[in-house]
């Protein structure tokens, strides 16, 4: 069992820079592929990154690529987002989430585990 709380998100002005945190309970963090998913209003959950459970492969989503990176510190069991050059776009409530599975195989079905979300806002 994992439990995950997200933190980080609020509001800023298109142009502007977030960082979300993730930090999981358990020893078994180094274990499990990490992501970031989104969920804007009325849409469906959607893919955003995700990273391996040595932090050298990562996979983005082509809206965010270039933008974001994705890191982890196994040490303190938390993962990150920073978020650069937001557009309005980007506004949605950001979930984490483990896996077990690989970053690969997240991407396309989500994880195991979920955190509660943390909102981004992100003004014109």
């Amino acid at each position: 069992q994992v439990q995950l709380v997200e933190s980080g998100g609020g509001l800023v002005q298109a142009g502007g820079s977030l960082r979300l945190s993730c930090e999981a309970s358990g020893r078994t963090f180094s274990s499990y592929s990490m992501g970031w998913f989104r969920q804007a209003p009325g849409k469906e959950r959607e893919f955003v990154t995700t990273i391996s459970t040595n932090g050298i492969v990562k996979y983005y989503a082509d809206s965010v690529k270039g933008r974001f990176i994705i890191s982890r510190d196994n040490a303190k069991n938390t993962v990150y987002l920073q978020m650069n050059s937001l557009k309005p776009e980007d506004t949605a409530a950001y979930y984490c989430s483990a896996a077990l599975s690989p970053g690969a195989t997240m991407r396309e079905r989500g994880g195991d585990y979920w955190g509660q979300g943390t909102q981004v806002t992100v003004s014109s």
